[in-house]
């Protein structure tokens, strides 16, 4: 949500083209060209007159400034009042200013003629500045116009940027936005096309009023109502079924082997001893708990496929912009880093020694065959454990409190999950980063390929046992100077929490 919103005014606010095409058409009339059709004249709606006259007409500078003079003699009485202001402006002009939202009129029609409009229409009211060109031609283009609505809105005071949107029809709007630093959107309901939107490199395009009313405030009509009792029950439910499945399917696996033995694909699950005890085989433990994991995932599945589309959904306006590719190799960057600095920090620190719940964890990790280890840790465990802790407790939490606290929350619920200290320290920071992740692209494959990297990566450097080579301050720097690297560019480019 921004706090500033500049509007163009044809095409955006109200419907010009009656007005604006029929005095188009009484100008060129006064040079001998006949334009019977004013769908024709659609092109004079946003640019200034004296371009239109000379691009569209091959008019010299001349002519055009003569051919504006007719059009405005025609113009000023009857055709400003040629015009319909789009159903559902007023209400939303009406909705942003009650949340406290400051608006201005950027529009490339001279200023007299927009004061008018505006208080034709009732809506004069809503505009705290109101800024167009000068009859006599200056300041008619768009950057011209954004920065002099820009100066009366702040005044002294610095120009705050990044809380101003420029909302417009045309390519101008979006290029004179960008002339002056600030954010723009497009609006297809006008007269500009999709396609001329995304050539001028709109940030973001919406295609109908009640669309954009959304998209101003978004963030704004769903205050967090605090948690409560029936969002806890909410969120505990999942969390129980998937660890209460998971634990019966592991148990229920670990007493076929133990009761039939064998092996699967040739992989010994149970190693029988001379007394005639049994006893699962790390390969035992670890299709146990790739067992586990499936039907953990299977028993919460139904949530989660309720869950993230409606969360898809309800993100939709905030991530109408395509992020670059960019934005996603900072995101690795970050996460890489994390993954490096975490673990080493750990070893160097003396916690991953006396923590014997995760001496026990990595010991079973290094115990199963490569191929069950990539299966259960690369593949199963992420995609089962961001279904729950992403896809149903983060986008719960989110409906009840804020985004961050969400994230903090959930990541802290994951963390207690893994069962040891070590484990829920690294399980916390990196399920933050996971929802960071989810939060900022607006997309639940993020965090679900984040997690399965990591933790891909984690095995098997730890498998090939070059993970205790890595474990030394140099690569903590330098894996820390490449995430932060990450990290700060993704803010730098937009702010999520």
């Amino acid at each position: 949500m921004k706090k500033y919103l500049l509007f163009d005014l044809d095409g955006t606010l109200t419907d010009p083209k009656l007005g604006i095409c029929t005095c188009a058409q009484y100008a060129l009339a006064s040079f001998g060209i006949d334009e019977p059709d004013l769908d024709k004249l659609e092109p004079f709606i946003g640019p200034p007159l004296k371009d239109s006259f000379m691009d569209f007409y091959q008019m010299t500078e001349e002519q055009a400034e003569a051919a504006i003079k007719k059009y405005r003699e025609r113009f000023s009485d009857v055709g400003l009042f040629e015009n319909t202001m789009y159903e559902g402006v007023d209400q939303m002009l009406k909705a942003l200013s009650s949340r406290g939202m400051v608006l201005a009129v950027a529009s490339s029609k001279p200023t007299v003629f927009v004061e008018k409009i505006l208080e034709h229409f009732h809506i004069r009211q809503y505009f705290k500045v109101v800024v167009g060109s000068e009859l006599d031609g200056r300041r008619s283009n768009k950057d011209e116009v954004v920065e002099e609505a820009l100066r009366q809105l702040f005044g002294t005071k610095r120009v705050e940027k990044s809380e101003v949107y420029m909302i417009g029809d045309r390519k101008f709007d979006a290029i004179g936005a960008r002339a002056m630093g600030i954010e723009s959107i497009g609006v297809t309901y006008g007269y500009g096309s999709m396609e001329e939107l995304k050539e001028a490199k709109a940030d973001y395009i919406v295609q109908s009023v009640e669309e954009l009313k959304k998209f101003l405030l978004r963030g704004t009509d769903d205050a967090p109502k605090g948690l409560d009792m029936n969002r806890v029950v909410k969120t505990a439910i999942p969390i129980a079924m998937f660890i209460f499945v998971k634990m019966g399917a592991m148990y229920l696996t670990q007493g076929m082997f133990l009761v039939l033995g064998g092996s699967i694909f040739g992989v010994p699950m149970v190693d029988i001893f001379e007394d005639g005890t049994a006893m699962v085989t790390g390969n035992g433990r670890a299709v146990m708990s790739l067992v586990g994991f499936i039907a953990g995932a299977a028993a919460i599945l139904k949530g989660a496929r309720v869950m993230i589309p409606r969360a898809k959904e309800e993100a939709y306006l905030s991530h109408l912009r395509k992020e670059p590719v960019s934005s996603y190799v900072y995101f690795a960057l970050c996460a890489l880093g994390a993954m490096f600095v975490l673990n080493i920090l750990l070893q160097k620190l003396g916690l991953t020694a006396s923590a014997g719940g995760y001496n026990t964890a990595t010991e079973a990790q290094q115990s199963a065959n490569i191929i069950l280890g990539i299966l259960l840790y690369a593949l199963a465990a992420p995609v089962a454990e961001e279904l729950l802790f992403r896809g149903i407790v983060y986008n719960g939490l989110k409906r009840s409190i804020k985004p961050l606290h969400a994230a903090l929350l959930s990541a802290l619920i994951f963390g207690v999950y893994h069962g040891n200290s070590v484990q829920s320290l690294y399980g916390f920071l990196m399920g933050f980063l996971f929802a960071y992740g989810y939060e900022y692209f607006g997309n639940f494959a993020v965090p679900v390929v984040c997690h399965m990297v990591v933790n891909l990566l984690t095995y098997l450097l730890g498998a090939v046992g070059v993970f205790g080579f890595l474990m030394n301050w140099t690569v903590c720097i330098i894996a820390l100077v490449v995430g932060a690297l990450g990290l700060f560019s993704m803010i730098g480019r937009k702010r999520i929490y």
